[in-house]
């Protein structure tokens, strides 16, 4: 009997000799979200960022300035005036600042600019502080909300910023260097050229001029 036994089970591996070798082999197959099959040691791959929204070190780029979908979106919401109460308080105050380089020196500018700050914020914490004991309400500090938010620049974010800057100066460095050494007789003859037109252009404005002009523009 323990013979037929025998035979029989040795017949019923034959017929599927490959039964173990796809039960093992299914056990190695991969699974759909990237892990491999196996009983409790399964490994995931990390995925990589594809984010398509562009960072903040993208304003170094003078080709995104015109074009809104490679600013970030913040920097396009205001030179695009998409809010136009942002994008004028913000763009006045740079024209006032720009008025004021014209016709003081960079210390006096910043002490002014700070002075006028400073004396709003504390005239309108002063009047809050008045506000709150008539009414006898405890609201807390008027600039709370600002106080909260976090000015630290992540190290991710330093780097990010870095790498950019990097980038760029590079890229300048290697361009200068095409131009001065006349690597092209064709490119170095108009870089001479545009900066011939420069020293009149100089001639007639300053710096802060032409960029004043080009903010109202």
């Amino acid at each position: 009997m323990t013979f037929y036994l025998c035979n029989f089970k040795l017949s019923q591996d034959d017929r599927n000799p490959r039964g173990k070798k796809m039960d093992s082999d299914s056990n190695n197959l991969p699974t759909p979200s990237g892990e491999v099959g196996g009983h409790g040691d399964s490994k995931t791959k990390t995925s990589e960022c594809t984010s398509t929204t562009p960072c903040l070190s993208s304003v170094l780029c003078p080709k995104a300035w015109f074009d809104p979908n490679k600013l970030h979106p913040k920097v396009s919401e205001l030179v695009y005036w998409r809010d136009p109460k942002k994008s004028g308080v913000v763009f006045c105050g740079i024209f006032i600042i720009l008025i004021a380089l014209t016709c003081l020196s960079f210390i006096s500018v910043v002490a002014y600019t700070s002075l006028a700050i400073v004396s709003g914020t504390f005239a309108f914490r002063v009047y809050k502080n008045i506000l709150q004991t008539v009414n006898k309400t405890q609201d807390g500090h008027p600039f709370k909300e600002y106080l909260e938010f976090d000015l630290t620049l992540g190290s991710e974010k330093t780097q990010e910023i870095c790498n950019a800057i990097i980038s760029h100066l590079n890229k300048l460095a290697v361009q200068l260097r095409h131009l001065f050494l006349v690597e092209d007789l064709v490119d170095s003859a108009k870089f001479g050229g545009f900066l011939y037109f420069l020293t009149y252009l100089g001639s007639c404005f300053n710096g802060l001029t032409l960029v004043t002009i080009g903010m109202n523009y």
